[in-house]
């Protein structure tokens, strides 16, 4: 079987694979041309399918019924509102229905903390408060099911082969995904949705590094004394050299070769499924 690839660009909300139409004309199924039309004089048949999608968002053909002419009218229909075109910012890496991804320079923001158990010691974040701390790049990745974030070791759009570093903020897992907690999640992937992830980021209380996201970075006091540091003596830049490579076991490996890095490249492939 030849391997097809189709890729759909839309705006807002993205598409969702709901149904599926399977065509049928009389006589043997010919492979020179299989998506032309029928012959004049074959006689043809069309089914309507719901698509079923398990756990892990893989579809399945489900039973089907014949497709109506009201069914005909109304995907005709829909297929036919075109949308519009949108001119995407500097800072957006993939806009597509089920993957947006896009990076932010580093600076300095406000930044909420909230310790549940402040280690002894702190002299800026004992107890709950807001303060301006700097913040190294970022990269993000959101799909349907989730937010992807990592730091960039340069304050520049990053390519494909870029690497990435494990994010300091500690609402994320060690496997590079934002722990939502109650934050009200984003009802659509599109453009328009990145300033609510970044709120969901920058925005809400950090209150404990997540199992494991102590050991992302390196030097003395691991991740909560260094953000009490950079808050206390109000710097201005993130330690970048700090930030370990990102790979999602790094809780599990002391060592990792260079050629294990994981890339820009690699994580957009993986949040699409391929």
């Amino acid at each position: 079987m030849s391997d097809h690839s189709s890729h759909f660009e839309t705006t807002g909300g993205g598409l969702v694979l709901t149904n599926a139409v399977l065509l049928y004309q009389a006589g043997t199924p010919r492979t020179p041309s299989p998506y032309g039309a029928p012959r004049p004089d074959a006689a043809a048949f069309a089914s309507m399918h719901a698509v079923e999608h398990d756990a892990d968002g893989r579809p399945t053909i489900a039973a089907g019924v014949p497709l109506s002419r009201a069914q005909l009218r109304q995907w005709t229909e829909a297929l036919g509102r075109t949308a519009v075109p949108e001119i995407l910012p500097a800072n957006v890496l993939v806009s597509h229905p089920d993957v947006l991804a896009w990076w932010v320079p580093e600076q300095v923001r406000q930044a909420y903390f909230a310790l549940s158990s402040p280690p002894d010691g702190l002299r800026a974040l004992a107890r709950r408060t807001t303060v301006a701390v700097p913040y190294p790049a970022h990269l993000f990745v959101a799909t349907r099911s989730g937010l992807g974030v990592y730091a960039l070791a340069a304050s520049e759009r990053p390519a494909a082969d870029t690497p990435v570093l494990h994010s300091p903020i500690l609402n994320v897992f060690i496997q590079g995904r934002l722990c939502w907690g109650n934050i009200p999640r984003p009802k659509t992937l599109g453009v328009a949705a990145i300033s609510e992830f970044e709120r969901a980021v920058f925005d809400s209380w950090s209150t404990h590094p997540n199992p494991g996201q102590e050991r992302t970075v390196t030097g003395k006091g691991g991740l909560v004394r260094l953000w009490d540091d950079l808050a206390a003596r109000g710097a201005r830049r993130f330690p970048v050299k700090r930030l370990r490579s990102f790979h999602p076991a790094a809780g599990q490996r002391q060592v990792r070769p260079a050629a294990d890095a994981v890339t820009v490249g690699m994580l957009v492939a993986a949040a699409a499924g391929r």
